[in-house]
């Protein structure tokens, strides 16, 4: 089976972010697509053992944050490596705390959504949840991280309880596959 197939898919980077009480929390997702038009609802993909799962849980809430193209690594670094355990990871950017709490990106973000919760789906390592929109900002003009982007051109990896996570060894096979199918249009 080649599962580099996954590395062809249309992902993007998002910060998914939630509360506990007076607790903030967030990290990056590649998972977040919209599912209905009316009333508008998103759905997102986050592994069970991770922070912002269970302030999801609890809250019943989340934001997304969609990330811009020329996020620094820095950004991607403090909420997809970093736990919420051990890092107040909002107290290192500007942000805002939307209307049920959840705060979202104001800098490094094309715009956010906020959504309460309204259904999941155990799926095993992880939960989708999806959220009915209950705000929504476009922040500025831009062209949003591609998550082969992230992988491409800057580089980036994948934590272990990423839904796209390859093992180092695999992904040095990826990388051969995916140099070969290689868009001649727009390089990735």
């Amino acid at each position: 089976m080649d599962l580099s197939v996954f590395y062809a898919f249309s992902y993007g980077v998002y910060v998914v972010s939630s509360r506990k009480g007076d607790r903030l929390n967030g990290q990056i997702a590649n998972t977040a697509f919209q599912v209905t038009s009316d009333p508008p609802r998103i759905a997102i993909s986050i592994n069970k053992q991770n922070l912002t799962h269970e302030y999801i849980k609890d809250s019943g809430i989340f934001g997304v944050s969609v990330l811009e193209r020329d996020v620094p690594l820095k950004v991607i670094g403090l909420f997809g490596f970093k736990s919420g355990r051990d890092v107040q990871k909002f107290s290192e950017v500007e942000y805002k705390q939307c209307g049920l709490g959840s705060p979202v990106l104001l800098e490094y973000s094309l715009g956010y959504i906020e959504a309460k919760v309204v259904d999941e789906l155990d799926v095993g390592t992880h939960t989708i949840f999806v959220g009915e929109v209950v705000e929504a900002e476009r922040l500025k003009v831009g062209e949003p991280m591609a998550y082969a982007y992230y992988h491409e051109v800057k580089r980036g990896k994948s934590p272990k309880t990423a839904p796209t996570y390859v093992e180092e060894e695999k992904q040095k096979e990826v990388k051969k596959v995916m140099k070969k199918y290689r868009c001649e249009i727009c390089g990735y």
